[in-house]
């Protein structure tokens, strides 16, 4: 086995395609190795719409990067076959190293979709010495022709959520499949309105899903979320989780006490103590917050108790419980509140949790929440972060899907 052999057998070159020349260029930084690719005279090939085998109309040039050779770029270029046939006319045939309109072959495109999914697209661009413009092509390409064989027909149960994709309150919204332990990511869409449901339906009835199977929608109290799913998803009971409605609990109480702190400067260390329980893991100087929180911060530590009553309704075991706590905590918070302008999110708070309280009763006997879309959400602002933010929307959706979609081997997707 020659030198030229053994290159061949690196690209996986077969019959009729054979090595007939190589060159090393030193006058270049980095180096480059040029290899020449050529046909058998007189072969025949497959017509690229029927499959039909016809003899060699005319030729053209192409080049395509290929993997490293050591340090050197390398690159193959081959005269490629353009058949006529007799009743497709004639066209440029498929060469088994890249896929159509790629400048690059498949194996040089496979150890750069392996690098994209560990590190920015940027960072991915400049080990490989390409420009990341070309990357990006390359990764959509991939992502959403893999998006396109995904089969819906099973999902029953959907998440939903908003995530940030960047300034100026900028959002996607990402639905997932509640029952899917892996790569759970469904559809991702612009903004966080109404129109995020009806997209998804399309996009769902497109790859199969049927909406009449859809039992279980979990979703924040966003009144698009709510809405859009009751009028899409008709047989499907709508669930506010409850990480949600602790979150709009917590979000109150820390406005509370940004308020108050206007007026009374607070301890160093109050805003983190607020936010944990009481009986949690706490230091020595948050206790001593929480014990003294009603002698300094009156009207914080009328939100903070109301948060923590808001832990006993969750300890119900049943609806019908649950229902009867809610009445009762309800009673409860307005009871100890007054008029006073600092407590108007704890009363915005309680006016939600009364108008979504059918909806969050919901959640038992359900064992679908939203907690691996929240932790997912997570990874998406860290790659996000990572990637100094994305050059538009389009890219940060298809960085969601490379992370967290159902691709399977997307290289053998096209």
């Amino acid at each position: 086995m020659n030198g030229l052999d053994i290159i061949a057998l690196g690209l996986g070159i077969e019959s009729p395609w054979k090595i007939v020349g190589q060159m090393l260029d030193t006058s270049v930084t980095p180096h480059q190795l040029r290899i020449r690719l050529q046909a058998d005279r007189g072969s025949e090939f497959p017509c690229p719409v029927c499959g039909r085998m016809c003899k060699a109309h005319d030729f053209q040039e192409k080049t395509w990067r290929h993997l490293n050779f050591f340090q050197h770029h390398c690159y193959i270029t081959a005269l490629v076959p353009r058949t006529r046939c007799p009743e497709h006319g004639v066209k440029l045939v498929k060469v088994p190293w890249a896929r159509k309109g790629s400048r690059f072959t498949m194996l040089f495109e496979q150890a750069a979709m392996v690098l994209v999914k560990e590190m920015p697209v940027a960072a991915a661009s400049k080990i490989i010495g390409i420009n990341d413009k070309a990357l990006w092509r390359m990764v959509s390409h991939y992502v959403h022709k893999a998006m396109e064989q995904l089969d819906f027909s099973n999902v029953t149960g959907i998440g939903i959520d908003e995530t940030s994709s960047g300034k100026w309150h900028q959002y996607v919204t990402v639905f997932i499949d509640l029952d899917r332990k892996e790569r759970p990511v469904l559809f991702v869409t612009e903004g966080k309105g109404k129109e995020t449901i009806e997209a998804f339906k399309r996009h769902f009835e497109a790859h199969k899903g049927k909406a009449g199977n859809i039992a279980r929608v979990v979703c924040d109290m966003s009144k698009a979320f709510v809405t859009g799913s009751e009028e899409q998803f008709e047989n499907a009971v709508v669930v506010v989780d409850w990480f949600h409605v602790v979150q709009l609990f917590n979000k109150a109480v820390d406005q509370v006490r940004r308020m108050e702190s206007r007026a009374n400067k607070l301890p160093k260390g109050t805003r983190w103590a607020i936010l944990k329980k009481a009986d949690g893991d706490l230091t020595e100087d948050q206790k001593k917050i929480l014990t003294e929180l009603d002698t300094f911060a009156q009207y914080t530590c009328k939100a903070w108790s109301i948060k923590e009553k808001l832990r006993w309704i969750n300890q119900a075991e049943w609806s019908r419980g649950a229902k009867w706590r809610i009445t009762r905590f309800l009673n409860y918070a307005y009871g100890i509140l007054d008029d006073n302008p600092i407590l108007k999110p704890i009363y915005r708070a309680l006016e939600t949790l009364k108008r979504h309280k059918n909806l969050i009763l919901n959640r038992w006997g359900n064992d679908y929440t939203n907690a691996r879309l929240e932790a997912l959400n997570g990874i998406f602002q860290t790659a996000r972060r990572r990637a100094r933010g994305y050059r538009n929307v389009q890219t940060f959706i298809t960085m969601i899907y490379l992370l967290a979609a159902p691709l399977g081997d997307i290289i053998k997707s096209t």
